[in-house]
């Protein structure tokens, strides 16, 4: 079977959907499926030098205020006829973010059995454009709808059809690195933007440092010039330094205040053996359940008691560890990636 994977943003830049889509590209191709990959990206850069050669890239990317953040997406006219073209020879059309133009729209008009994931509520400008565009409306009610969470269900109006939530995924036995654990060390990973929550991670700090001052704060993803004291900003780093670091840590924080859908960083450090505290986010408390401690959103001081319990008392660590370990398995790409497998076989016939 041939599937076309659509991606409406840039695989260059970091991002959950397109961690997702290169992920979920490489385990059908494993499983011995052809696929395709189409995203935002310069045209003419395609197959060159540090670009991946399985990425058709059909549009320049521009950044746009979305979501709390600025996503890289194409607004090129060309962008809707190319992703068409690219599209012409393939079995099924699986678009993710269908609602984002300009690549979910145009896969949308391609006449092949489609399914369409939803990752987050769009910004509010989208779905009044559905209201003038029927035909992309009538599109929508012909696919196959799932998402990753409830929390981002709640963007597919209920005259579209049924859902189906397939979560994200991630190759859960990459992130059990053989490294020894910094029993003070705790980390933090993300983008440089407030919904992530760093400034209020950051203002529990001096807390937990007056409780366990030989407490440490390794923060990836951001790089600032000052920072405070028992705080190491790594900036952004490989995949393989992110499991070394999640791997090496005792805690884990995800102080992120919304514009979530999900929290694939969430897995990641629970397959690598941390003790996951968390904002009480919907989407983040159905990801982890019990395997994680929640705070409130934006309470630096919630935050902190949770933070100086577990690097305190190793045993209640361990023990939160261990969930962790236990309820990651269900998201690993060896599960997931069959069920979009037999969808994709589902919608065919």
């Amino acid at each position: 079977m041939r599937v076309g994977i659509v991606c409406p943003y840039d695989m260059g830049s970091p991002g959950g959907v397109q961690q997702l889509t290169a992920e979920l590209a490489a385990k059908l191709r494993a499983l011995g499926e052809d696929v395709v990959v189409v995203a935002a990206g310069r045209v003419d850069l395609a197959g060159g030098p540090g670009i991946d050669a399985a990425v058709l890239p059909v549009g320049r990317p521009v950044r746009v205020r979305g979501n709390e953040s600025l996503v890289p997406l194409t607004l090129s006219p060309l962008s809707w006829s190319r992703v068409r073209a690219a599209l012409k020879s393939v079995d099924v059309v699986h678009v993710h973010e269908p609602l984002v133009p300009l690549l979910g729209w145009g896969s949308l008009t391609v006449d092949k059995p489609t399914v369409a994931t939803f990752h987050a509520a769009p910004p509010s400008w989208v779905p009044p454009i559905y209201r003038w565009a029927p035909l992309l409306a009538r599109r929508m009610r012909r696919a196959s709808l799932t998402a990753v969470s409830e929390a981002a269900a709640k963007a597919i109006p209920s005259r579209w059809g049924d859902v189906v939530i397939i979560p994200n995924a991630i190759e859960v036995a990459s992130y059990r690195v053989a490294t020894a654990r910094v029993m003070r060390k705790v980390a933090f990973l993300g983008r440089d933007e407030p919904r992530k929550g760093l400034d209020v991670l950051l203002g529990a700090w001096p807390a937990i440092r007056e409780a366990v001052p030989e407490a440490e704060l390794v923060v990836a993803g951001v790089n600032r010039e000052i920072a405070p004291s028992g705080v190491r900003f790594l900036g952004r780093v490989t995949d393989g330094e992110k499991r070394r670091l999640l791997s090496s840590s005792s805690v884990f924080v995800a102080p992120n205040t919304g514009g979530e859908s999900f929290g694939i960083v969430l897995l990641e450090a629970m397959a690598a053996g941390c003790a996951v505290v968390a904002s009480d986010i919907d989407p983040f408390m159905a990801v982890t359940g019990e395997a994680a401690r929640h705070f409130p959103v934006g309470d630096p001081a919630a935050l902190a008691v949770n933070v100086i319990e577990l690097l305190q008392d190793d045993t209640a660590a361990t023990a939160l560890r261990r969930l962790g370990a236990a309820r990651v398995d269900q998201f690993d790409w060896g599960v997931v990636a069959e069920r979009y497998r037999d969808l994709y076989r589902l919608v065919a016939t």
